[in-house]
């Protein structure tokens, strides 16, 4: 399966799960994307996956933390 070479994630809902400003562009470079460009103004990014809602945190020392 082949990945574009940018996501643009879906425009914020307004629902309270939504910390994100507004969409913008993520670089995908073939089956990565730098966490860089995930947590740009953020220390938490939301992702929507089967129907469930899940929160990836960047944590004061650097670590990622997926929740559901």
């Amino acid at each position: 399966m082949d990945l574009p070479d940018k996501i643009e994630p879906e425009p914020d809902s307004g629902s309270p799960q939504s910390t994100s400003p507004g969409p913008r562009m993520i670089s995908v470079g073939g089956h990565k994307i730098d966490s860089r460009d995930l947590f740009i103004g953020t220390r938490e990014v939301i992702i929507n996956h089967g129907g469930e809602v899940y929160r990836l945190r960047l944590t004061s020392q650097n670590k990622l933390i997926l929740t559901k």
